[in-house]
């Protein structure tokens, strides 16, 4: 729902303030980030979350930028990153920098990691968690937990400590079919994995 609401400042396709809070009373805004990070900070954020290849020049374009004048609307930033990253295919040029600054505003990362450790905590055996995930390094994320999750806990010797805690149900991620992802395109990088509480 934030995403389509141009207020909120999430979506290049919608000129809006450039905020992308999930949580309006977080102290840092996209707006901050592009106005404040260094150079090299934002390198790092457009490489590490949003795994853009020309992440060297959109930090670059956007400290230059922001020298002339103050970057605030996501179609600014938008008409920035156009002007140093080629479109490929469908892809708009401007997706993983608007994703990583993002990721990074709202702790995406930190905050799947710790909700699903909270949540196979609280399970109740027999239950299950589904985790779906829009980008490679949540999925990642989900992948690494389930897995270790799924392996008994083992002393120095490799002895047998206890026993695993779950046991996982997806050994692939379940993609989208081809019809679903033409029906919803936002839908298409989508991934899902299901685990049970032993």
């Amino acid at each position: 729902m934030q995403f389509d609401d141009e207020d909120r400042g999430f979506s290049f396709m919608k000129d809006g303030p450039l905020d992308m809070r999930m949580d309006k009373e977080t102290q840092v805004s996209a707006k901050d980030i592009i106005a404040k990070m260094s150079e090299k900070e934002l390198g790092v954020i457009f490489k590490d979350l949003g795994e853009e290849r020309l992440w060297r020049h959109a930090a670059k374009a956007i400290t230059k930028a922001r020298q002339k004048k103050p970057i605030e609307t996501t179609a600014q930033l938008k008409e920035v990153v156009e002007e140093v990253i080629p479109r490929r295919g469908k892809t708009h040029p401007a997706t993983k920098v608007f994703q990583a600054i993002r990721m990074y505003v709202n702790k995406e990362l930190e905050s799947i990691e710790q909700s699903l450790k909270d949540a196979l905590k609280h399970l109740a055996p027999g239950g299950r968690v589904s985790v779906l995930s829009f980008h490679s390094l949540e999925d990642r994320i989900v992948k690494n937990i389930f897995r270790s999750a799924a392996e008994p806990l083992r002393d120095l010797r490799g002895m047998k400590i206890s026993a695993a805690k779950i046991q996982v149900i997806t050994k692939k991620p379940i993609a989208p079919t081809r019809l679903e992802s033409k029906r919803n395109r936002r839908a298409r990088s989508a991934k899902l994995r299901v685990a049970e509480k032993r």
